[in-house]
């Protein structure tokens, strides 16, 4: 995302200058947070006043939970550069936050408000968010990123599904694919946008070569096969010809991912934990796809994407964003660069847990500390990037 062209005369709080400083802050810390929370309830050591079951509980607050928060806190920064417009700030941003607080205060106290009042809490962020982004969208007549509400409206009715069915059925399984697959969707839109962009740019100032493949048919190709399987995973998730089209579309992922000349941006690290990242998402369509025909289990691919793409991917967007538009060097310091790695090992760890069931206690206990370690260090050490002015 390139620097937000125009501001209002803002004299309130930084915190509330631009739609990414409170989104990430507040965001990344309960992130780390609710996984702390989450190791104790899952071993029964600790009970919240929810509504939904443990296992639930852990799925809706990542899902619907933190990851809107970033998502938000991205589209906030990122529409006003694509239309033109100028971006949220103030009391209206404030407003948000507030809302997103709710609703992660309603989804944990569901027990006591009573579901129907959390689910009306809880689904009023995205409610607002997906409102506003469709204004901004139409009123700056940006009609090629009119898909990113698409994505929006499947979470919206992921999040809706996810409350009744948790109510109804006991457990929520289409409101968690609904979720999980809109979230796949808008990393590859907007993983494919930027991961070649600032690929590119990076290389042509620092190793001149080999450059990233342009967007082009392949690329269109690639994600109709990819969302046709993740369509197929959501209606039919154990059949083996959803398998058959995932692991297609996991390969297909994979080569678009290798076009990007990812190996080449090793000495750039806010670049190549792009690539890192985005690996994820093919490894999530294979493996899902294999534990359709009984090979793994699908919580390792599952987890793949989540912990994985997910996870690794939004601490990339939220590092190098946070610095460019604060007017700092796209540099990742040392601090950086060890949470990027503990996030990869935590992806890694989760995984093989799912894999390696007589080894899942310790591997669980690894994966959710090295989560809560990268995102509540994030928190902090970028705490002054968020709470500061801009630097020039």
């Amino acid at each position: 995302m390139a620097p937000i062209p125009r501001l209002r005369d803002y004299k309130g709080p930084a915190l509330l200058s631009y739609g990414f400083r409170p989104f990430f802050l507040f965001g990344s810390l309960y992130a780390g947070l609710t996984i702390l929370a989450w190791l104790p309830m899952f071993y029964g050591e600790l009970e919240l006043w929810t509504a939904f079951m443990p296992r639930d509980w852990h799925i809706h607050e990542m899902l619907y939970g933190y990851l809107p928060a970033v998502i938000t806190g991205f589209l906030l920064t990122a529409v006003p550069n694509w239309t033109g417009r100028m971006p949220l700030q103030g009391r209206p941003l404030l407003i948000l936050v507030l809302v997103w607080a709710l609703g992660r205060i309603a989804s944990t106290t569901s027990a006591w408000i009573g579901w129907e009042t959390a689910a009306v809490v809880d689904n009023a962020f995205l409610l607002l968010v997906g409102a506003a982004m469709a204004r901004e969208i139409l009123k700056g007549r940006n009609w090629r990123n009119l898909k990113v509400l698409i994505a929006l409206g499947v979470l919206i009715a992921g999040n809706i599904a996810f409350h009744v069915e948790a109510h109804v059925l006991g457990a929520a399984q289409y409101g968690t694919r609904l979720g999980i697959a809109a979230t796949m969707m808008l990393i590859m839109l907007i993983g494919g946008r930027i991961i070649p962009s600032f690929t590119r740019n990076w290389l042509v100032r620092q190793n001149p070569g080999r450059l990233p493949a342009s967007f082009g048919r392949f690329d269109m190709a690639s994600m109709v096969v990819a969302g046709a399987a993740l369509l197929a995973w959501i209606a039919a998730p154990g059949s083996q010809v959803t398998g058959i089209v995932l692991i297609l579309a996991g390969l297909l992922q994979a080569v678009r991912l290798a076009r990007w000349a990812g190996e080449r941006t090793w000495r750039d690290r806010l670049v190549l934990i792009l690539h890192v990242a985005y690996a994820f998402v093919p490894i999530g369509f294979v493996l899902v796809g294999m534990s359709s025909w009984g090979v793994v289990s699908s919580a390792a691919g599952i987890h793949a994407w989540t912990a994985g793409a997910m996870g690794i991917m939004t601490l990339a967007v939220m590092s190098r964003a946070s610095l460019g538009h604060t007017g700092r060097a796209l540099v990742a310091s040392g601090t950086v660069q060890v949470l990027y790695a503990l996030l990869v090992v935590s992806a890694l760890t989760r995984i093989c847990a799912a894999i390696h069931q007589n080894w899942s206690d310790g591997l669980l206990h690894a994966a959710g500390l090295s989560w809560a370690i990268a995102f509540i260090g994030f928190a902090l050490a970028y705490w002054n990037v968020f709470t500061k002015r801009r630097v020039i």
